[in-house]
């Protein structure tokens, strides 16, 4: 019997991934977490030329396994809701129970990181 795993994950803000494992053409679903624990969009030099903005956070694995690759999307709105730009951090090999800080910079300085109203944050992992 060979099984095959296929990972599929996309929930904002705290990530249900769910493992899907095939076995005889049976889809079996096992919840793997990584979740957002902390986040805050932050301003730096806001209204100059020199603005930036980035989501600040805190991310932690809980399942029990160890992931060899582990991205969270930052998707950047304004203040319609249209997005702007999304950008993704990643960090290799977390293992179970662990914690990290990150930070993700919008790509754009000035009025353009000035537009930015709003974010989502889409964790999402890889064997």
């Amino acid at each position: 019997m060979k099984r095959r795993a296929f990972l599929v994950c996309s929930v904002v803000a705290t990530a249900g991934c769910l493992d899907i494992i095939e076995d005889n053409g049976e889809e079996i679903r096992e919840p793997q977490d990584i979740v957002i624990v902390e986040e805050s969009l932050v301003r730096d030099n806001p209204g100059t030329e020199d603005e930036r903005v980035y989501v600040w956070g805190v991310a932690r694995n809980e399942s029990d396994r160890r992931w060899s690759y582990v991205e969270i999307r930052a998707t950047f709105y304004d203040e319609d809701g249209e997005e702007l730009d999304s950008v993704i951090e990643n960090v290799p090999d977390v293992t179970s129970d662990e914690e990290w800080p990150f930070e993700i910079e919008y790509p754009h300085f000035g009025e353009d990181a000035a537009a930015v109203a709003d974010y989502e944050l889409e964790p999402s992992t890889g064997v």
